[in-house]
């Protein structure tokens, strides 16, 4: 089976318990991370166009929309139905529908024509991307000359010590968690799997520059186990 599709039922399967675990895991890490990366993404004078990649189940797209301009557009992009079929209900809920759209695609062949878009972001599902390369060129297409792309993802920890604790609660603790709280160890299990495959902060800094975005930065947030990596398109 080739691996999107792997990737795809995968998700499909856990999405139910997605934020739940999600939660969980990063020990509510994760909502901070989040509200790091908007101070490079929300600009609340202006509307704006966004596109969210990997939106999974929206928590990042309905962040987003709440701290916009009511007049920007967030469009949340994903494989998984399973996840947008949360996603939907969570916008619903929200009151949001007239703001924020779910769309069910693949990141590496967009349908979208050049430029239409001020801000991409993608938020924990870099890693789960076959063709990476192909999805940051395909990202540089649709964003605006002199917009950006913020990426937050999940990272091992840098130091010997951090290291070590950190192997031995994701490769342990989170397959088990997973596995009681989903049903579906195999689904955490890729989840370290995943993270530990990830380039280095100086490896993914240097393949954005080189599929050609420009004043790429990273930073780091609780001692490295997440990172933010901000690169821009240049302006014609």
């Amino acid at each position: 089976m080739p691996q999107k599709e792997q990737i795809r039922q995968m998700f499909d399967g856990i999405a139910p318990d997605y934020d739940r675990l999600n939660h969980l895991m990063s020990l509510g890490a994760d909502r901070c991370w989040r509200r790091r990366a908007l101070r490079e993404i929300v600009t609340p004078s202006s509307p704006q166009q966004i596109l969210d990649i990997a939106c999974g189940t929206g928590d990042f797209s309905l962040a987003i929309a709440r701290r916009m301009h009511p007049d920007s557009r967030i469009t949340g992009l994903d494989l998984s139905e399973g996840m947008l079929a949360v996603m939907r209900e969570k916008v619903a809920r929200a009151g949001l529908q007239e703001r924020i759209r779910c769309e069910q695609g693949d990141s590496e062949a967009m349908r979208w024509p050049d430029g239409s878009f001020d801000v991409v972001t993608i938020a924990f599902g870099i890693r789960n991307f076959a063709h990476r390369e192909a999805a940051l060129q395909e990202i540089l297409r649709v964003l605006k000359p002199g917009g950006r792309l913020v990426i937050l993802e999940l990272s091992v920890p840098e130091g010997k010590f951090l290291r070590g604790c950190y192997n031995l609660y994701f490769k342990h603790f989170v397959p088990w968690i997973g596995a009681l709280v989903s049903g579906d160890r195999a689904a955490y299990r890729y989840l370290p799997a995943s993270v530990q495959s990830f380039p280095g902060r100086r490896a993914w800094t240097e393949t954005m520059a080189r599929c050609g975005f420009s004043q790429v930065r990273h930073r780091a947030f609780t001692f490295g186990i997440c990172r933010m990596f901000v690169g821009e398109k240049l302006g014609e």
